[in-house]
């Protein structure tokens, strides 16, 4: 799940090098944490959420063929 959040978000940015995902797991739950430039925060979100919410829909699509939940969670890089 990491590494298809990273090529969907390195695809989307115009600074793929500071895209990072970090990967937890909480009970029964994986939290992915993807951080992005804050230059790019707009193009990884989308217009009213647009793009997130894709995101989030292929990621849920791919876990649930592994039977797990995962939540996509955006948050800005710190300079």
């Amino acid at each position: 799940m990491k590494e298809l959040v990273e090529v969907i978000a390195k695809s989307l940015v115009d600074h793929p090098e500071e895209v990072s995902v970090t990967e937890t797991e909480k009970e029964r739950v994986i939290v992915l944490e993807l951080h992005v430039a804050q230059t790019d925060m707009g193009k990884v979100i989308g217009k009213q959420g647009r793009i997130a919410k894709a995101i989030r829909s292929v990621v849920k699509a791919a876990a649930s063929r592994e039977d797990k939940k995962v939540v996509v969670e955006i948050v800005e890089q710190e300079q």
